[in-house]
């Protein structure tokens, strides 16, 4: 399976130059620990999570109303084509130590994003399923 069939097509958008007050508090209401920062070709140019706000905001002594979304979000960014299959996914965010990932289309434009609670997600999923054709496939083995 694919990126494409687990990843979250919603996206949680900030912008830049966007204050981080404003910033958290649409993490707030939508309730949402990431939001993607676009380019104005829609590819991914930053993300912002609620521990880049805590930590390099809140932990740091700025002033949330002065400081920008560009002066805390990350940057360096790991993308995932639509059409990579989950567990190589898997792989590249346990070998950056990210739990998310921008999904990108061959264009790298921006098409969704992936976490680690969707990869583990469908795991669960799949293993159910397994689950249930070895007890259907072996009745009565424990």
């Amino acid at each position: 399976m694919t990126i494409a069939a687990i990843c979250q097509r919603n996206l949680d958008t900030a912008d830049a130059a966007e204050s981080i007050q404003s910033a958290a508090q649409r993490m707030g209401t939508r309730n949402v620990g990431t939001l993607i920062v676009l380019s104005p070709s829609g590819r991914p140019a930053g993300i912002l999570t609620d521990r880049d706000v805590a930590v390099r905001v809140a932990g740091r002594g700025r002033d949330p109303y002065a400081t920008r979304v560009a002066d805390v979000m990350t940057t360096e960014l790991e993308t995932i084509t639509e059409d990579v299959p989950v567990e190589e996914a898997l792989s590249r965010m346990r070998a950056r130590g990210v739990r998310r990932l921008p999904v990108v289309d061959r264009q790298g434009r921006c098409s969704g994003i992936v976490t680690m609670d969707d990869v583990l997600a469908h795991l669960v999923r799949e293993f159910g399923v397994l689950g249930r054709l070895l007890s259907v496939s072996s009745p009565g083995v424990d």
